[in-house]
């Protein structure tokens, strides 16, 4: 059987078409069950006695990430998403507070990179965005940051960025790597070798919301120094057990761990290889719509195609018109999620691996009716 037919029978009927994989995908039934199963338990034996039983499930879901990231499964933290988890890595961080990203860095991302008193530097891009690893190094390598910052692959467009060539260039310079694998965790190979990576469940992996994860190299777990409780009260608690604290949604963490479970069992290099081939389709067929330019090229092998309006079509009410004529959902992306790279608002869609070309050409022919 099929990635694409395994992933549809897996999950309810979709009423309409979901292209909005990127923002939040469609669960599956077991995960559906097993975080009601959970909820159920706890008003059976209570929360914190339903929590301990649930141990083995949550540590299960850390293996997973851990067979994800390559990182180890003890330094897999849960946390509410990916903003959490990055604000709850550098306002641990300990000294100098530089990171060197991307222009485009995710606007959210910025933010929090402000809140906690980081200067930013950005980091040298081609003309679609992409990471120039070269100049990078040489950036580097002349003015050092404490930390080097990459999101794998951006929200505003589907571009995948050198993940592999950039975590080799950070480790020749000793600078730890952090990457926000929100959009490429479960879609892009992300064991690599990096000192931090986090991500949300609810996107490719299609878990529940109000989920997300840390996870830590063994050195820098042992370097943090989280905010609460205070480093001066001296109780000798490990800064992974700080930081993953036990007042959770557990029953989202339960259905997160199926859900990652699944994404393993389904084999992620097959998921890989059809979401780049559902991307190719895609920008195939929307390539001479009216009115767009696809950003992406062909063969970018990921499943997000931006569209860019060409002809003042505001992507917003293109959004909400092809939910309440068309049944179809997509995302509209304004400039906050790129501040200081985008120029004007953008369509995106972002279809799992059970999508055709017949889907994407209805999707074509409702893009033209409603614009």
């Amino acid at each position: 059987m099929s990635v694409a037919q395994q992933w549809r029978d897996a999950r309810p009927k979709v009423a309409g078409l979901h292209f909005d994989s990127g923002a939040c995908s469609r669960q599956s039934f077991a995960a559906i069950d097993a975080a009601a199963t959970h909820a159920r338990h706890e008003a059976e034996v209570g929360g914190y006695v339903a929590l301990d039983a649930a141990a083995p499930a949550l540590d299960a879901g850390r293996a997973a990430v851990a067979a994800l990231t390559g990182l180890p499964s003890a330094n897999v933290i849960y946390t509410s998403g990916s903003g959490n988890a990055l604000d709850l890595l550098l306002s641990s961080w300990p000294g100098e507070r530089t990171v060197a990203c991307l222009v485009g860095e995710y606007g959210p991302n910025l933010a929090v990179m402000a809140a906690n008193g980081f200067e930013v530097r950005a980091l040298a891009v081609d003309g679609a965005g992409r990471l120039d690893v070269d100049a990078a190094a040489r950036q580097l390598a002349a003015d050092p940051p404490a930390i080097a910052h990459l999101t794998a692959l951006a929200s505003h467009r589907g571009v995948a960025q050198p993940l592999a060539e950039f975590a080799e260039v950070c480790r020749a310079a000793g600078i730890p790597l952090v990457v926000d694998a929100a959009q490429a965790l479960g879609h892009l190979d992300c064991n690599v070798g990096v000192t931090a990576m986090y991500s949300s469940s609810r996107k490719w992996l299609a878990g529940p919301r109000g989920v997300g994860v840390l996870a830590l190299a063994d050195e820098l777990a042992q370097r943090l120094q989280p905010r609460v409780p205070p480093p001066s009260w001296g109780l000798g608690i490990p800064a992974v057990q700080m930081l993953d604290g036990v007042e959770s949604n557990a029953a989202a963490r339960i259905g997160f761990s199926v859900a990652i479970g699944e994404h393993l069992a389904a084999g992620p290099e097959h998921v890989r290889a059809r979401l780049a081939e559902v991307g190719g389709l895609s920008r195939q067929v929307l390539a001479d719509t009216p009115g767009w330019r696809v950003v992406e090229s062909v063969d970018e092998p990921t499943a997000i195609t931006t569209l860019e309006p060409v002809d003042g079509a505001d992507p917003t009410t293109v959004r909400a018109r092809l939910i309440a004529e068309h049944g179809i959902v997509t995302t509209a992306c304004d400039v906050v999620r790129a501040p200081f790279e985008m120029t004007k608002p953008v369509l995106r869609i972002s279809p799992h691996v059970d999508t055709g070309v017949d889907e994407l050409e209805q999707f074509a022919e409702a893009l033209r009716a409603v614009v």
